[in-house]
């Protein structure tokens, strides 16, 4: 029988140790590679979503807020600017681009976002059936969606008040579907997207009476407003002057995403230090127990040792086979260790419907997972050194001394 084999019979011949062991080291391992999955796909989202997009201009509140809810859509905007201003945003000399963003409705909880054809130029998405919308009252719809909501080309379908499902109907305004984008990883997935000019309208509508003067639209119209606008600058240096040309000398407020995003991951700093610390434990822990029960394997055998020296196996022989015992320990425990860490980020995805925000939870392989297998391996073989010394310096008329 070779090493290999005879080790695996080794580990699982006393099978409460060996589980209680591959459970410690693989809660352990699920632990960080629950953190890297995270971390990983969350850094992702923020780069993909956040390119190209240097400031974003919007009602006076929290920038944070801003940001979360205008770039990400995983919040509630602080409030409305009026579209004059944002306007004449689009002829400042520092200024490349204006993406305007409104937000209100929504349909089964995904959002429908009244924006320009600018906002889906800007992340590179094409269309996989149909055409942009012409008109207002015309969507296209992104792929996550579109998929859930069961949307297809010539649906229509009327938006409810809020961000949220659940709120009021609006049953007189009815949407059509023209065109479902591609899958392309980035937020518009999630969005149903619309003309600027369609959420004016229904909102106008369902304000509106029937006794209203063309007088009193004309009103409306000119106090029309926006929730945000994508800022993009002509040249880096516009940093420097205008978030703060916007905050003191306007009504509004420019939130920088990257300051933001940086004192966000900075906030979740602290629990994912608290969850390395405890994943850290576990290993040291499983390290200590895989430690014992080597080294109490050593003691137990030691007649099995014996015979296996005086058959002619060299002291390197017994040795290899407390290692390699300890190598089938680490394997299983790095593939449960993965297959652990991937459950955890799926069920934290499925708890808090993040699909529907930053896609977190779905099967994701960095390049960093592959330090877990290269963990697992290092605490159980470091574990097994001092067992397998002692298993290699002791010689046979000492073994079988010991019985």
């Amino acid at each position: 029988m070779n090493t290999l084999a005879l080790a695996w019979r080794y580990l699982w011949s006393r099978p409460m140790a060996a589980a209680l062991n591959l459970l410690l080291l693989s809660l352990g391992l699920a632990s960080i590679t629950f953190l890297m999955l995270v971390g990983h796909q969350l850094n992702k989202a923020f780069e993909r979503d956040l390119a190209g997009i240097d400031v974003v201009v919007g009602a006076k509140g929290s920038p944070m807020q801003l940001i979360l809810s205008g770039v990400f859509h995983i919040d509630v905007p602080p409030g409305n600017v009026p579209l004059k201003a944002v306007r004449a945003l689009e002829q400042h000399p520092m200024v490349d681009s204006v993406i305007p963003i409104s937000l209100g409705d929504n349909l089964g909880g995904f959002r429908i976002v009244g924006t320009s054809h600018a906002y889906i130029r800007h992340y590179g998405a094409t269309l996989a059936q149909g055409r942009l919308w012409d008109a207002p009252m015309q969507v296209v719809v992104g792929a996550t969606a579109a998929h859930k909501l069961g949307l297809a080309l010539g649906t229509t379908f009327t938006g409810a008040h809020g961000l949220g499902a659940g709120g009021h109907a609006h049953g007189d305004s009815a949407y059509v579907v023209t065109g479902i984008l591609a899958l392309s990883g980035s937020v518009l997935d999630r969005l149903i997207l619309t003309d600027t000019a369609s959420v004016w309208q229904v909102h106008e509508d369902y304000t509106a009476s029937a006794d209203d003067s063309a007088e009193d639209r004309k009103v409306m119209e000119d106090e029309r407003e926006v929730t945000l606008a994508l800022v993009r600058y002509k040249t880096p240096l516009a940093a420097l002057s205008f978030p703060r040309f916007i905050n003191t000398r306007t009504e509004m407020q420019a939130a920088a995403p990257a300051l933001e995003i940086t004192r966000l991951l900075n906030m979740l700093g602290v629990g994912t230090d608290v969850l390395r610390a405890f994943a850290g434990v576990l290993l040291l822990t499983a390290g200590l127990s895989v430690f014992i029960a080597l080294w109490s394997a050593v003691r137990e055998r030691s007649g099995d040792l014996a015979l296996l020296r005086m058959l002619g196996a060299p002291p390197a022989r017994v040795a290899a086979l407390l290692q390699c015992e300890a190598l089938w320990l680490g394997v299983l425990a790095s593939v449960l260790g993965l297959l652990l860490g991937q459950g955890f980020a799926a069920g934290l995805g499925w708890m808090l419907k993040l699909d529907n925000s930053l896609l977190i939870g779905g099967m994701a392989w960095p390049s960093a997972l592959a330090g877990v297998p290269c963990l697992a391996l290092g605490v159980s073989l470091a574990s097994a050194l001092l067992p397998t010394f002692a298993a290699y310096r002791v010689g046979v008329l000492s073994l079988l001394q010991t019985r």
